[in-house]
């Protein structure tokens, strides 16, 4: 399904605290399907999750394919939602069950980084494109003459 393209240039509109959380797997032997597959299969149950149950914490996220791996990054309103959702039963059943898979199992590698973004410490431009990243997780604005520029859009963000 196509999204929409907003023509012009956008801005993200909030300043709140953001937390970024980057996940995602890499397939390290592409023959040893049984051992990497359950693994991808364990994500969508928590996505789905994620979004239909905003009150989680989690306000949108994009992924991405470039095999051999695979990536996701997730906009969280806060690092205390994010840390909660890591006790939520499907994810610990999914981490519980990835552990014993993945126990001498080199077929498969995961990763995650996670970055907490202090109030008004970032900037965004999206030019010619459907609602992505963190604009669509926060949304977003019009770029004028009073945010044109990224050292603009910081100093506003950050209230200087």
């Amino acid at each position: 399904m196509a999204s929409e393209i907003m023509t012009g240039r956008y801005t993200t509109t909030g300043s709140q605290e953001v937390t970024v959380f980057i996940i995602g797997m890499r397939i390290n032997r592409w023959r040893a399907v049984h051992k990497w597959l359950p693994v991808l299969l364990a994500m969508p149950p928590m996505i789905k999750e994620l979004s239909i149950n905003k009150e989680l914490g989690c306000m949108g996220l994009q992924s991405y394919i470039q095999f051999p791996a695979t990536m996701m990054i997730q906009y969280w309103n806060s690092e205390e939602q994010l840390l909660a959702y890591a006790k939520e039963p499907k994810h610990l059943k999914a981490w519980r069950t990835f552990n014993k898979r993945t126990k001498g199992n080199d077929a498969v590698g995961i990763y995650h980084e996670t970055y907490i973004v202090p109030k008004g410490a970032y900037e965004s431009i999206y030019v010619n494109m459907p609602s992505f990243g963190l604009g669509k997780a926060i949304g977003t604005e019009p770029v004028t003459k009073a945010n044109g520029t990224a050292k603009e859009r910081l100093n506003r963000k950050a209230g200087k």
